[in-house]
């Protein structure tokens, strides 16, 4: 069994409910597409996208009864003007769906840019579960298709609402056809599958519970639990919202693009690896290394980022919509061919990668709660934050966390601006936010915390605040002004001073000694 599955399942399913929490509504309308009319005239950017009005009635009234209304889209993302289908179930005789792209829009973070009319609803047959990999699939007709002509690049909601007043999310990205110059977000759709639970089967667990029916393979042709969003909600929308605030007019990918275009990363300014980034494939990671070495800015708004080895294949309704990870049964794995990287952590032999070679951070354990303590203030990530050596942000630090030490897979000069104490499982350590340089003149940044994204709205609990929020927030701020400006390092060179800070750097035993 996954030693901190349990403590993952337990915070997303808190942190997921407390991200979607709201009242809101929307009127019914006609199937139209609300980018077309006079009040919402055509803007390519999310410059100009984000000075239309926006729709603050996005949010959810209410779930209603179990699988009173759920659904999923048939792609992960498209281009723009590329339709998509909907496969919803229903037990009401009709729904509605409505489309959300998500952004800043004065504070309202979500615009209404298409609403189907009233649609015939159906009962859909229940969930197949395939015996050897415990892999679920929502065998689904579809019940509309959406034409997505003329909508923004973006990170999309589709709500549907049943007409006894059940809804549910449906996230689709509208993916940017270009990122050179720009800031590319990146959707995490294969770690939000990962922890999707609908139809009692993740890659962490099944319905006893441990390890053996837990899923070997996940698809993506299935609604998500709960609120329907994925991860979205919790990880990554406060990001969405505040880079559109700056104006950055950042691109749109999913990471299963970075999987399907080899160049989608060509010329970026800054690749956001947001709130929980944790199953890659190897082109993935090689892919955004590639990056990196070419000058691109890369951070990391979380922890556990890089963590586990994926493969992705073909399911009925198209490609990559399988996500396969075998974990510590890599040896059962029947599609892995001779020579390939396993499914299994991306630090485990055989193909041993540390993820810290890339992230600068190493994942070190979960579950914890402890206090973000500051350790550079002079360092110019705080600049404008009134930070001093030691000051401190409660309970900012959790549930996972990395921490920067000293093997040989530790990129240098790395410079560690927080040293935060914990306690996690019974082992004392440290939890770091770090920042290193690459020959390329590329800046890389992470978190080392996982609750770092919602901190920036005062989310997430354990005693963070306005004051946490108001911290994070500048920092994150500071960091996407440096990042959409060119390679950081270039202008901001790490001072390295990891020795200072950790104890065993340099000690290439030290990997055997950590929490893993």
């Amino acid at each position: 069994m996954d030693r901190a599955a349990f403590s993952r399942r337990t915070f997303l399913a808190a942190a997921g409910a407390a991200a979607a929490a709201g009242a809101a509504g929307c009127a019914p309308g006609e199937d139209r597409d609300r980018s077309s009319s006079p009040a919402h005239s055509d803007a390519k950017s999310p410059a100009k996208e984000n000075d239309r009005a926006g729709d603050a009635s996005w949010r959810l009234k209410g779930r209603g009864a179990e699988h009173e209304v759920e659904g999923y889209a048939d792609r992960t993302s498209v281009a723009s003007g590329e339709p998509f289908r909907l496969h919803v179930h229903t037990t009401a005789k009709t729904f509605r769906a409505e489309a959300f792209r998500m952004g800043w829009y004065g504070g309202a973070l979500a615009r209404k840019v298409w609403e189907s009319g009233s649609l015939k609803g159906t009962r859909q047959p229940a969930a197949k579960v395939e015996p050897t990999t415990y892999t679920v699939t929502a065998d689904w007709t579809a019940s509309t298709e959406v034409a997505t002509k003329d909508w923004p690049e973006g990170s999309y909601l589709i709500r549907l609402t049943a007409d006894t007043g059940g809804q549910r999310y449906v996230p689709v990205t509208v993916r940017s056809a270009g990122t050179r110059g720009r800031v590319v977000i990146v959707n995490a759709v294969a770690t939000w599958q990962a922890y999707n639970e609908w139809g009692g089967h993740s890659l962490y667990n099944g319905p006893t519970g441990d390890d053996a029916d837990r899923s070997r393979a996940v698809s993506c042709d299935r609604p998500y639990h709960r609120d329907g969003d994925g991860l979205f909600l919790t990880y990554e929308q406060p990001v969405v919202a505040l880079a559109e605030k700056l104006g950055l007019a950042p691109a749109y990918v999913t990471n299963m693009d970075l999987e399907r275009d080899p160049h989608i990363l060509d010329g970026a300014t800054a690749v956001l690896s947001l709130g929980h980034d944790e199953y890659w494939t190897q082109s993935m990671r090689d892919r955004v290394t590639a990056a990196r070495d070419r000058g691109t800015n890369i951070a990391f708004l979380g922890a556990n980022a890089c963590f586990r080895r994926i493969r992705l294949e073909k399911t009925a309704l198209g490609e990559q919509r399988l996500i396969v990870c075998y974990k510590n049964d890599w040896p059962k794995d029947p599609g892995r061919r001779e020579g390939e990287p396993p499914t299994t952590n991306f630090r485990e032999p055989p193909h041993a990668q540390p993820e810290n070679s890339l992230t600068g951070t190493l994942y070190e354990s979960n579950p914890t709660t402890a206090d973000y303590v500051v350790a550079s203030p002079d360092h110019w990530l705080f600049e404008g934050t009134g930070v001093k050596q030691g000051s401190k942000f409660p309970g900012l630090v959790g549930t996972e966390y990395d921490r920067a030490n000293g093997t040989e897979s530790t990129p240098r000069p790395i410079e560690v601006i927080s040293h935060s104490p914990l306690t996690c499982r019974g082992v004392h350590s440290y939890a770091n936010s770090a920042y290193y340089t690459a020959s390329s003149g590329a800046g890389v940044f992470n978190t080392g915390t996982m609750r770092w994204v919602q901190s920036t709205v005062g989310e997430g609990g354990h005693g963070i605040d306005a004051t946490t929020a108001r911290f994070t927030s500048r920092v994150t701020e500071n960091l996407l002004r440096a990042f959409a400006a060119g390679p950081a390092g270039r202008t901001h060179p790490a001072k390295d001073n990891l020795d200072t800070f950790h104890p065993y750097a340099g000690d290439p035993t030290w990997s055997k000694r950590n929490l893993w």
